[in-house]
């Protein structure tokens, strides 16, 4: 930023307006960056206490050795036999299941188991390795004592044994870890073969209870169901209910499945009976319909002696239309056809009578005997709904029996069935990989703890830095003008490390010069009418950089060919007579105290349209000549004869020289010392200048050193830019 041309603005600043700065506000993680350069030295110094800490625990720490049993548990058994068992795995999802295996690896019981096979319980060797001596002082060895150590050495197995599974397999891995290798190896190996007893036991004693279980249920079904049957029997004979069996099942000893009455049979035959005979008596009525209209009568038609007259009478009705076409109905021979055309018909409707009285006495047969059968079937149907209002009680105790004898024949199947496959089947568990004999320690890892170790001491560290920079009052950040103080940021001043900053000011192209270009550019953006013709630079307290940036802004101006007057307002510690190599003779303090020659106190310089006003021979009390109004005036007319009037004044704190001279110039130049005063003695001081009435520009951070606010190698501010020097 420094390190721009003179009239460019900082890149540390973003005008908003024309009479004001603004500044665009630093990320948060450059922020961040930049602190933790600040305080690296306390940053390394907890990561460098966290590594030793890590080392030495890692040699403190007792070696651990660890081995591990790889189990595989199947979710389903080998099926040996089609027959269920009453121990499976009957878990609805995979999930379920293997949660509930893993939660019975780590019981207290299997931890018992392995702690008695092991032989761990009566060796106090064991005890001693995890600290526990104490369960064998006494020499105490009844019952209750090894109970006890039974107890306490499962909790020891437990804590020292772990169980992970193997991800997306039916694979889980029993892994113990203790400070011996061979009896970690031991541990790892019981504790997978003692879980695979566990399981067969348990499924065996499974399906030992459920055959006790359903012996016992048996017999009670066994008694009941011969109570039933009997009840059955003894209903049907009092209410004299007889069925016949309907169909008879093997698997019972030929007892009747099913039945019926047989005043059911009876009814079911006289209907089909009565069926019948009511067709007959339809087809009856409907042929005796049918005769009564002999034109039309099928019977009649289907008549052979009927038809025949039929034919014979339509022959003779033909021959006798032809002899009436030539002769007379009394001719002779029309007169014998009339009569033997008379005959036929005769011959026909007797005939026909016959047929009527035929079908007649077919229908009256047909319609007595369906009556009979109706009357028959009423009579039936009755019957039958007295039995089956009789039935009710019959069939209540049936379906009992027939319920306890299903029972019955279920229980008795599974009785058989447990009993086969308790025999025939496999454990669902399987040692695939056996523990093997660890030949280096687990635990603990130096890598693990140095890189953890590492870790908490920089965390540590970080909190400590971050408490440091909580509680640091000091200007370490340019940005931490506008955030602590509330001032613009006019430029940043850097710390002349070899050379004297005033002799540093004389070579143009040098980094401070640059820096000054920077806030001259600045200045001129402050106002709407470029910088103001008359400003003070005023500090804090002494030595923070005040009369470098006075001399360094009076150079500035005038190499802009502005007409620059330079006044040094410090009556108590003058300054600038040396700067320039001037003797303190006449000057400030002389036209303060009533001279009115300006000429005699204004001395030309080297720099061309530069004039220095000293100080003048120190005053008894400075205060009483600054606050009249010959500082006003002065300045009045040095505006009068210059483009700008530069006033090095006193710093703030302790004295009350400064804000009579802030009040007495158009604008402030405040300079603060990076990282010197804190941030509450400049504000302080800045409200003592704002009750002076005194318009302060901005502020520039003097002495400013990147690599310890956090910049790495100047990078960001343009320090390094020095012309490709």
């Amino acid at each position: 930023m420094l390190g721009l041309a003179s009239g460019d603005v900082s890149l540390f600043t973003d005008r908003v307006a024309p009479d004001g700065i603004g500044r665009a506000a630093t990320p948060p993680l450059r922020r961040l960056l930049r602190a933790a350069t600040r305080w690296r030295w306390v940053l390394l110094g907890g990561v460098a206490a966290g590594a030793l800490a890590g080392v030495a625990l890692t040699l403190v720490i007792p070696r651990q050795y660890a081995s591990a049993a790889r189990l595989e548990i199947s979710r389903e058994t080998a099926r040996v036999v089609k027959i269920d068992s009453v121990e499976r795995d009957t878990s609805i999802g995979d999930q379920e299941f293997y949660q509930t295996q893993y939660g019975l690896l780590r019981t207290q019981l299997l931890a018992e188991r392995v702690a008695r096979d092991l032989g761990v319980v009566d060796d106090p060797a064991f005890f001693k390795l995890f600290g526990r001596r104490d369960l064998f002082e006494g020499g105490k060895a009844d019952p209750a004592t090894r109970a006890k150590r039974t107890e306490i050495a499962g909790k020891i197995l437990l804590q020292h044994v772990g169980v992970a599974p193997v991800r997306g397999s039916s694979l889980v891995d029993v892994r113990a870890v203790t400070p011996d290798p061979a009896l970690s190896q031991r541990i790892a190996q019981a504790w997978g073969e003692d879980f695979i007893a566990s399981n067969l036991e348990r499924r065996f004693e499974a399906s030992g209870y459920a055959r006790k279980f359903l012996e016992g249920r048996i017999e009670q079904l066994r008694e009941k169901l011969e109570m039933s049957e009997r009840q059955v029997v003894a209903y049907a004979v009092q209410q004299g209910i007889i069925n016949l069996p309907s169909s008879v099942d093997a698997s019972t000893s030929g007892a009747a499945v099913g039945g019926r009455s047989l005043l059911t049979d009876d009814l079911i035959a006289l209907n089909s009976a009565l069926e019948v005979a009511t067709a007959e008596r339809i087809v009856a009525e409907s042929r005796l319909n049918e005769i009564k209209r002999p034109d039309a009568s099928s019977i009649a038609l289907g008549n052979d002696a009927i038809a025949s007259m039929r034919q014979r009478r339509a022959d003779a009705a033909a021959e006798y239309a032809k002899l009436m076409v030539q002769f007379r109905p009394d001719y002779p021979q029309a007169k014998a056809l009339a009569s033997q055309i008379q005959a036929l018909d005769a011959a026909i409707g007797q005939e026909e009578g016959r047929v009527r009285v035929s079908l007649q006495q077919a229908y009256d047969s047909s319609q007595t005997r369906e009556r009979a059968l109706t009357a028959r079937v009423e009579g039936l149907k009755d019957g039958l709904a007295d039995l089956r209002r009789r039935s009710i009680q019959y069939n209540i105790y049936q379906r009992d029996a027939d319920t306890n004898r299903e029972l019955y024949n279920a229980l008795l199947q599974r009785y058989k069935e447990i009993g086969v496959a308790g025999g025939a089947e496999n454990n669902n568990v399987a040692i695939v990989d056996p523990a093997r004999l660890p030949d280096r320690p687990a635990s603990p890892k130096l890598l693990v703890n140095l890189v953890l170790a590492m870790m908490a001491g920089g965390l540590a560290a970080a909190l400590v830095a971050a408490g440091l920079e909580q509680i640091d009052e000091g200007i370490v950040d340019p940005a931490d003008l506008e955030e602590k103080l509330g001032l613009p940021l006019l430029g940043v001043a850097p710390k002349v490390q070899v050379e004297d900053p005033l002799m540093a000011l004389r070579d143009p192209r040098s980094k401070l010069v640059e820096a000054y270009l920077s806030v001259h550019a600045n200045l001129e953006l402050s106002t709407a009418k470029g910088a103001p013709r008359s400003l003070a630079v005023i500090s804090t307290r002494p030595r923070e950089g005040k009369s470098t940036t006075t001399v360094a802004l009076a150079q500035s101006l005038a190499r802009a060919r502005r007409k620059v007057v330079l006044v040094d307002a410090d009556l108590r510690s003058p300054s600038v007579h040396s700067a320039f190599g001037l003797k303190n003779g006449l000057g400030v303090s002389n036209f303060l105290s009533g001279a009115e020659d300006l000429d005699s106190v204004l001395h030309a310089t080297e720099h061309e349209g530069l004039w220095v006003m000293t100080a003048g021979p120190p005053p008894p009390n400075a205060g009483d000549l600054l606050m009249g109004d010959r500082l006003a005036l002065l300045v009045k007319r040095l505006k009068e004869r210059f483009d700008h009037v530069i006033v090095d004044s006193p710093p703030v704190i302790g004295l009350a020289d400064a804000p009579l001279v802030a009040a007495a110039v158009d604008g402030v130049v405040y300079a603060v010392e990076a990282r010197s005063v804190p941030a509450g003695t400049v504000r302080a001081a800045l409200s003592r200048l704002r009750a002076s009435q005194a318009h302060i520009l901005g502020a520039v951070l003097t002495k400013f050193e990147a690599k310890k606010a956090g910049y790495g190698f100047d990078y960001g501010y343009g320090f390094d830019y020095d012309y490709g020097r």
